[in-house]
Formats: structure tokens, sequence, C-alpha cells
């Protein structure tokens, strides 16, 4: 998601409600104690010089129960982190506290924000030998292709 569709998504909602991959509600009384650019400046094991860039939400629960962040106020926050960090429109990470620190990608579905598992990847699998994934191909599907193949034609 990227930050114009959260903001977008703001002016729809309700409330702000965020989804965890397993289906658990991050509680109500959350804080957004950081919006962020992050900027990633690396080489991948390909030796291929990369930048990456993303716009990082934390989510953070304490125990002041009665608190509850309105879809204005976080609204107005992006705002002010627009102006002041000159944001651009980029792809949101969201931080939160589980075991350790866990990042997600966002999608805004139903009403709710959920959060995304993401993975990590080789970025030159062609340099590292990793090989790509077949097709997976039903062999059912390859006999109706080319019905003229007979035993002893040299097609199989």
């Amino acid at each position: 998601m990227k930050l114009s569709e959260i903001k977008k998504a703001l002016t729809e909602a309700g409330e702000i409600n965020f989804v965890l991959p397993n289906g658990d509600q991050v509680p109500s009384h959350f804080h957004v104690t950081e919006i962020g650019n992050i900027k990633k400046h690396f080489i991948d094991c390909g030796g291929t010089i990369r930048t990456e860039s993303t716009i990082n939400f934390q989510l953070f629960t304490a125990n002041d129960y009665d608190h509850r962040l309105s879809a204005s106020k976080l609204n107005s926050i992006i705002g002010l982190s627009e102006k002041h960090l000159k944001l651009e429109d980029g792809e949101i990470e969201v931080e939160y506290q589980g075991e350790t620190i866990g990042k997600y990608g966002l999608e805004y579905i139903e009403g709710n924000f959920h959060l995304i598992p993401t993975q990590t990847d080789c970025l030159a699998k062609d340099e590292c030998g990793i090989p790509s994934q077949k097709q997976k191909v039903e062999l059912s599907a390859v006999g109706a292709q080319d019905s003229s193949c007979s035993p002893g034609s040299g097609c199989c």
C-alpha cells in the first residue's frame, strides 16, 4: 500500500483497526510512534549496488488503555511527515512488536488495515546459482497440445 492509498482509506475509515496475519487485532489503544523515510543502500550477493526507499510506520501498544488514535489524527500526522520529511508516495512498511520487531506490508480490506507478512529473497538468483522455479504443467494439457504424436515418430 502506498502513502496516498492509506490517506484515502483514512478518509473513509470510521475507526482505525490493524489486523495481524494470524487474524488477531492490534489492541485499539495502539500508538503510531514513528513515521519515517527508510533508505537502504546495499550490494546484493551478485555484486549489484541497489537502493530502496520505504515509508515506515511503527505501531506500539502501552498500558494507556483509554487512548484511541482517530483516522483524522493519523492523517494529520502523515501530513506533518510529508511536509517535514519530504515523503514521496512510496510503499508503506509497518513495524510491530511481537517476539521481536516484525516488518509487514499493508493492505486495506473491508474497512481494516491488514499487516501482510514480508519475505526475504535473493535478488541475484542467476548469479548465485539458485534455480528458477519450474512452471507447473498439467500432464493432461501436455497431451492435448499436439495430438499428432504417434509411437515411433520421435516426438516423445
